[in-house]
């Protein structure tokens, strides 16, 4: 069953996050999307125990849906260091602790790079990823959902720089840019950011007039 968000219809934001809710929002605002989140619903936030970004994604989607019967879009992202052997990735949240000390985050992920060889060019190289998952709340459990990976490579830096966007944002350098996701504004981010690339691709899928 193929099934697309035309506007004016209700989807909710199957998160607790400001930082991504806010992306979310100035990014479907041109496609006239009703957009609710798990947040404003006081939905409480499902245990992640998923093993991937779609499984985690999956679990906060399907929760939502249930919820509400409402179709529902999460995300599960993270940053994958690559002198780290990708983590923190699925734990990127995790890292900074129940207080979301993103600071303290940032500077574990700082520490271990020193500890794999040196604050050096070819262990600065990371990624960001984000995984989106829809689930349609008529549709079985077994072919509920589709989801979207969008990523963004870069050079991690130190210190990080900027106090815009969230999380790992000012220690992020994406290709192709002279400032880190921390030092940009909004629409800057939204042209190089992982969330923006799966976002696109959602779109493309699942909203009425996405592919032009």
């Amino acid at each position: 069953m193929t099934r697309k968000l035309v506007p004016g219809d209700r989807l909710v934001i199957a998160s607790h996050n400001q930082g991504k809710l806010r992306e979310f929002s100035e990014l479907l605002a041109p496609y006239g999307i009703d957009t609710t989140s798990a947040a404003e619903l006081n939905l409480p936030e499902p245990e992640e125990t998923g093993t991937t970004f779609v499984a985690n994604s999956l679990l906060k989607a399907f929760a939502a849906s249930q919820a509400t019967g409402l179709p529902a879009l999460a995300d599960d992202s993270g940053i994958e260091v690559d002198a780290l052997g990708g983590e923190p990735g699925i734990y990127s949240a995790r890292w900074a602790g129940p207080d979301k000390d993103f600071n303290a985050a940032m500077r574990q992920v700082y520490d271990g790079v020193v500890a794999q060889g040196g604050w050096i060019d070819g262990n600065r190289r990371a990624n960001f990823n984000a995984t989106l998952v829809i689930v349609w709340p008529e549709l079985t459990a077994a072919g509920a959902h589709a989801s979207f990976e969008g990523k963004s490579f870069g050079t991690l830096q130190w210190p990080p720089r900027g106090d815009g966007g969230f999380g790992y944002d000012p220690m992020f350098q994406p290709d192709g840019a002279d400032k880190t996701f921390g030092e940009m504004r909004p629409e800057e981010k939204h042209a190089h950011s992982h969330r923006a690339r799966a976002l696109k691709l959602f779109v493309k899928a699942s909203v009425d007039g996405g592919h032009s």
